[in-house]
């Protein structure tokens, strides 16, 4: 088991300690005996009451769900969001609400990532679609895609030309870490982008 499994581990085995009834109630969560349905990232997913673990609907189909950054964001907003959350409206770097040792880690000036979307604007525009994204001002590519909750992630694409290298920009809600922690932010673009990227790779 590498540390990865052993931290999602350790995520399952906390949300086990949690009062149930507390996270329907505060999550306003679907349910049954066995499962809480939550829409994440423009999937229907479920998590298994009895151990954590957690699938998602494809195909009419219930897959394995449990890839790392998809656990601890999910958990994370099940077990620590704040009953008292809300969504602004007004997008902010999250870098603000963090460290100068974080510059960099959600954009960067010569992204491979910002480079490969940019290959295919029409492809990027449809990737975003396809994860439930509603186009927005902002860059020249924009997109507000819910992560869960309401709460919605922009990922801004800024076309490349002889000068400039392609750029991608992630935004968040100015009350995101009253939903997920700021280290979850993290964990949350990691897989937002990967699936974007899944989206549009053959």
């Amino acid at each position: 088991m590498n540390n990865y499994e052993k931290q999602a581990m350790q995520a399952k085995k906390l949300f086990l300690t949690y009062d149930q009834q507390e996270l329907i109630v505060r999550c306003r969560l679907k349910y049954d005996e066995k499962y809480f349905y939550i829409r994440f990232l423009g999937e229907q997913c479920r998590v298994c009451r009895a151990s954590g673990d957690m699938e998602c609907l494809r195909g009419g189909v219930w897959e394995d769900g449990n890839q790392f950054n998809r656990v601890m964001t999910v958990l994370d907003w099940l077990c620590d969001s704040k009953r008292d959350r809300f969504i602004t409206g007004q997008w902010i770097n999250i870098l603000s609400c963090g460290h100068n040792f974080h510059t960099g880690l959600q954009e960067n000036e010569d992204d491979p990532l910002a480079r490969f979307f940019d290959e295919d604007p029409r492809r990027f525009h449809e990737a975003c679609q396809a994860l439930g994204g509603e186009q927005v001002s902002g860059g020249d590519i924009a997109y507000a895609i819910e992560l869960v909750d309401s709460l919605k992630i922009c990922v801004q694409l800024w076309h490349g030309d002889e000068e400039f290298s392609p750029r991608l920009r992630l935004l968040w809600d100015r009350n995101a870490l009253r939903y997920i922690r700021y280290e979850t932010t993290w964990y949350a673009a990691g897989l937002l982008l990967s699936m974007l990227k899944k989206k549009i790779t053959p």
